[in-house]
């Protein structure tokens, strides 16, 4: 991103994007260095991306009734500064629960940074912009999930695992100045969930197994990109952070994934056939994980996200489509059903891998998938029966 992008409001923008998503994302490919450094558990290692991960999932619900009608513009500018200071004291921290206590607090703060960026874009551009500022915002997040990964893994390799954060926390103390160049501000409108308009919502054959869908989608990718480092040292212990953060580059599918999505959706005629053939590349990556050569992982990973990318790009938009009214509700619900399937994958089949090792592992993935593919099925079933 040049200085002229960073001179514009929404260059801003998206550039405070990408190091939130960095932060998010930043321990992951390097859970192994802090359980060899602090001789903790994989499960105490884990918990680094678990814990930040966790808020994401209920943010969606409970915020509006704390931020209701709050100033985009501060409320980012504050949280930046805040995510920025603690970045900084992350790197600087040496105790194993001081630094989880750090990730619960950035956990925190990423949802309300997030949500206020995204409504920024929203409601600051013009009405036939809207689409296309939202799918390079889309494609920000998922820039950031790379670079995150990637050069936390290379910075590891160069300078110790606590570069990268020192290098996080100066780029969003950078943030917060560059976002008091943005001279337009907006109010954060909130959905406050009444029972009712849950119980509709919830209730309605279209929309929970869109819901359930995106939620077992969440939750093998989480649960693949989460365990993948200790694979990787399982199969050679001389695997580089380096290493592993250049097998995540396979993310940048998720880029033409969602930059693609209406050429999807024209090629197979509607959503519903396109999300199913997605789930299975989405299963066809996932079994692609049994080899254990470094190279074919390296492509795999481009399968697996790019079906993992194509529903996610598919089914957001989709469930907007499903509801003719509190769509904002409706989009809440899916944001945390798909960051729960996400924390929740994080953790639990970490079980099945200490049990019965990486097959047994991707054995319950596939098994979560099936059921996501047996959802999106229900979910078509009951369109064709309006």
């Amino acid at each position: 991103m040049t200085s002229r992008h960073l001179r514009s409001p929404q260059g801003i923008v998206y550039f405070c994007t990408i190091i939130t998503i960095c932060s998010l994302y930043a321990a992951q490919p390097i859970q192994p260095v802090f359980q060899s450094e602090f001789g903790l558990s994989q499960f105490q290692a884990i918990l680094f991306t678990t814990l930040i991960m966790t808020p994401l999932g209920i943010a969606p619900l409970i915020y509006g009734f704390l931020l209701e009608s709050f100033s985009a513009k501060i409320l980012v500018r504050g949280a930046v500064l805040l995510l920025g200071s603690l970045e900084i004291l992350f790197a600087l921290s040496d105790n194993y629960l001081s630094l989880l206590v750090i990730r619960c607090l950035q956990g925190l703060l990423i949802p309300a940074i997030l949500t206020s960026l995204m409504s920024y874009v929203a409601l600051t551009s013009e009405p036939h912009e809207v689409q296309q500022s939202i799918g390079i915002y889309i494609s920000s997040t998922i820039m950031g999930g790379f670079l995150g990964r990637f050069l936390s893994g290379l910075f590891t390799d160069l300078f110790g695992w606590r570069f990268f954060f020192f290098v996080l926390g100066g780029l969003l103390l950078l943030a917060f100045f560059l976002l008091g160049r943005l001279t337009r501000d907006v109010s954060l409108h909130y959905a406050r969930p009444s029972r009712k308009d849950v119980g509709v919502l919830l209730g309605s054959k279209n929309t929970i197994w869109l819901y359930l869908t995106i939620f077992c989608i969440f939750f093998s990718f989480a649960a693949l990109m989460n365990f993948l480092p200790f694979r990787l040292k399982e199969l050679n212990s001389s695997f580089t952070e380096s290493g592993i953060g250049v097998i995540y580059l396979g993310y940048s599918m998720g880029i033409v994934a969602s930059l693609n999505v209406r050429m999807i959706i024209k090629f197979f005629g509607n959503e519903i056939r396109a999300a199913k053939c997605g789930i299975l590349i989405f299963a066809a990556g996932t079994l692609l994980f049994l080899v254990t050569d470094p190279v074919l992982l390296f492509a795999a990973m481009f399968v697996f996200c790019f079906g993992m990318f194509m529903v996610h790009a598919l089914l957001s938009g989709y469930v907007n489509t499903l509801v003719a009214k509190n769509k904002s509700l409706a989009n809440g619900f899916y944001i945390s059903f798909y960051y729960t399937g996400g924390s929740l994958g994080s953790v639990l089949p970490g079980y099945a891998y200490a049990e019965y090792g990486w097959n047994g592992f991707l054995a319950v993935l596939l098994v979560v998938l099936i059921f996501a593919w047996f959802c999106i099925w229900k979910l078509g079933t009951a369109q064709h029966m309006k």
